[in-house]
């Protein structure tokens, strides 16, 4: 046998026995969008949420201490859950109701945990606001928060308290990231942006509880939503103008 078809064979028989290389966490990300836990119709938004995209956005990453706010019924929770199980942890809080029962019956969710953070939130002179009493996770050292649509249903006041607690929540360096449906700078309210917020003032109230803006991206623009329909409206929903925002918490 010549030299070269021995150091060829010795270097087929290296890469057999080299691992495998480590997945991504675009890759879990990916195995998670096609994952059994998800239905079709959370599926069929991903062309439009973008979720690879967004958490990129964020400096998401699967060793990550991440709190998901306001999770709903956990669109993106059953994608975050399988990503950090392994290295990383998600937490959940704020209205958690809805997804209570899927992380107690669902053993991939084993690690979730739920925090028990249920400050009052009264119902405020608009229909599907709320004002939100001031109060603490309890928790410390985070690495990323996230909130998805979900500024818009409160009040002033109550995303100043919901601000303070995140900010009290990160570890310093730590990141915040929102997304929700674009309102008009400065316009009134009135029923077609009940469901949307105005981009500058929530940078200005996010900034004011101590952050700084450190990135924007252009992600969830829709030109074709003129900002003037409510956003179930069919004509622009599922098709809306987003905001997408990233902030820090200060190093000392």
């Amino acid at each position: 046998m010549s030299i070269q078809k021995v150091m060829a064979f010795g270097l087929a028989i290296l890469v057999a026995m080299a691992p495998a290389a480590a997945s991504t966490w675009q890759d879990k990300l990916e195995q998670a969008m096609g994952g059994p836990l998800r239905t079709e119709t959370e599926k069929a938004r991903d062309e439009n949420r973008r979720p690879v995209e967004t958490l990129e956005f964020m400096r998401f990453n699967d060793d990550l201490r991440v709190l998901e706010l306001f999770p709903g019924s956990g669109w993106y929770t059953k994608l975050l859950a399988p990503v950090l199980a392994n290295k990383g942890q998600l937490y959940l809080a704020l209205r958690t109701e809805r997804i209570m029962g899927l992380i107690e019956s669902t053993p991939e969710f084993a690690h979730v945990e739920i925090l028990d953070v249920n400050p009052d939130m009264p119902s405020a002179h608009r229909r599907g606001i709320f004002d939100l009493a001031d109060f603490s996770f309890w928790l410390e050292g985070l690495d990323l928060v996230l909130t998805f649509r979900n500024a818009h249903n409160l009040t002033p006041a109550a995303r100043a308290s919901l601000n303070t607690a995140v900010f009290e929540a990160l570890r310093p360096g730590g990141l915040y990231g929102v997304v929700d449906h674009t309102r008009r700078h400065m316009e009134p309210d009135g029923p077609g942006n009940r469901r949307r917020a105005d981009p500058v003032r929530i940078i200005h109230e996010i900034q004011a509880a101590g952050f700084q803006l450190v990135d924007w991206s252009d992600l969830h623009y829709r030109a074709t939503d003129r900002l003037a329909l409510e956003v179930g409206n069919p004509a622009v929903s599922g098709r809306t103008d987003r905001f997408t925002l990233l902030f820090q918490k200060p190093a000392p």
